[in-house]
């Protein structure tokens, strides 16, 4: 078959990973299994590895060998502790979505068209969440019948609340071209277009009542804030109005306000003791009695409940945790967190040096030609690679799917531009 005819079947098995992260996660699997397998047969027929050679490949190789080390059972102490049968085979496949990414980078992606049918899905990803968190606020449920969840947070399409978070990942991606294009109208009506589109999203995020997708929305408008100076009174005023919704919350939707201010001061007030402080001690602690090679993947869910983990950070003034204050679960809820209770010290250097690579490489050039479509994808991957706050386990399918698509789309325009 000819190379670009795989290439197609790729792009195609490619576009339909946001529909399945919607709402078909075995659809994803696939379809990145697919992409990842065509990659490799277009890159042994063309006697291409070049991708390898790439800083951040490098490094992403480096941590999942390191990963992998540290979840298989050996001789020494510590080593494979939560048992290779899950831990191992589950870091052992994160080397498909290393494959992704450099597939979207250095094959699928390399043409204007096949980033510019990308950009529209994930477009089209954010406006069906932010239309079905709107329905469910109007009418008191989404297009499948799913109320509100219990604690007053809109679900959008889904049927649990995991909208917050993704709406803010996608947000920028989805609006800040269209936003800049019509800013950057010399008429007035598209430019009050351009005004209350940035609004409108900006203010849903807010609605849909989880904090992490506020704090997240917040980082992003920061990363345009800092590169497109044009954008930066819109910015002000869609911050402004946020705020002012925020405001009016306990009128215009109590449930909203009892989540995002009565929920966060009262863990905020007590924070080491709140469910995330307990999680995140919690996890310092096991990393911290395991520095050199952590607990292996799946290391945190099975061996928390141990008491030996109970003692807290003294130097810190924490008090010990408790497992009824939520102190155990299937993972730390902060990707560093993570990668350092997984596969130690050198676990989360090498995560951490890894995202900065990939900040890096997707900031490089921005500031001479400012281009809107990357710089959207850059504040994108930043509310991904934020360290500060709650997350998914890295790296699941259920966000992170998202995040590595933004990336490889990211590391594609990055190649336009050079």
């Amino acid at each position: 078959m000819q190379d670009s005819k795989l290439r197609q079947i790729a792009l195609l098995a490619t576009l339909l990973v946001p529909l399945g992260l919607l709402h078909a996660f075995v659809l994803t699997e696939i379809c990145i299994a697919v992409t990842d397998v065509l990659f490799l047969i277009h890159c042994l027929t063309t006697r291409d590895f070049s991708w390898v050679r790439r800083g951040w490949v490098k490094i992403a190789l480096l941590w999942w060998v390191w990963l992998l080390l540290c979840s298989t059972p050996l001789p020494w102490p510590g080593f494979g502790s939560a048992g290779w049968q899950m831990g191992f085979v589950q870091a052992f496949v994160v080397i498909r979505l290393i494959l992704f990414t450099a597939a979207l980078q250095d094959w699928v992606l390399t043409t204007p068209q096949s980033r510019r049918v990308a950009a529209v899905m994930i477009s089209l990803s954010a406006l069906w969440i932010g239309i079905e968190a709107w329905q469910q606020y109007l009418t008191g449920r989404n297009i499948f019948g799913d109320p509100r969840w219990g604690d007053g947070s809109l679900t959008g399409p889904f049927w649990k609340p995991r909208a917050g978070a993704l709406y803010a990942h996608l947000l920028y991606p989805a609006m800040l071209p269209t936003v800049a294009a019509l800013l950057g109208s010399s008429r007035r009506t598209r430019y009050f277009q351009g005004l209350a589109l940035a609004v409108a999203g900006i203010v849903t995020a807010v609605l849909i009542g989880q904090r992490m997708g506020v704090v997240l929305a917040v980082v992003g408008l920061a990363v345009a804030f800092i590169y497109l100076p044009r954008l930066r009174f819109p910015a002000a005023i869609a911050a402004m109005a946020a705020a002012a919704f925020l405001l009016a919350t306990p009128i215009l939707s109590p449930a909203t306000h009892r989540k995002l201010v009565g929920e966060t001061d009262r863990n905020m007030s007590h924070f080491s003791q709140s469910p995330y402080g307990e999680l995140y001690t919690r996890g310092t602690v096991m990393g911290l009695q395991s520095p050199w090679h952590g607990w292996g993947y799946n290391g945190f869910r099975e061996d928390c409940p141990q008491p030996r983990f109970d003692g807290g950070l003294p130097a810190l003034h924490i008090p010990p945790t408790q497992l009824g204050l939520g102190a155990c679960n299937l993972h730390p809820h902060n990707y560093y967190i993570q990668s350092f209770t997984d596969a130690g010290l050198p676990g989360l250097v090498l995560f951490m040096l890894l995202a900065i690579w990939w900040l890096k490489d997707l900031a490089a050039g921005l500031w001479c030609h400012r281009s809107p479509r990357q710089i959207s994808v850059l504040a994108g991957v930043a509310t991904f690679l934020w360290p500060i706050g709650s997350t998914d386990e890295f790296p699941t399918l259920y966000i992170l799917g998202w995040f590595f698509f933004l990336l490889g789309l990211g590391l594609a325009l990055k190649r336009e531009n050079d």
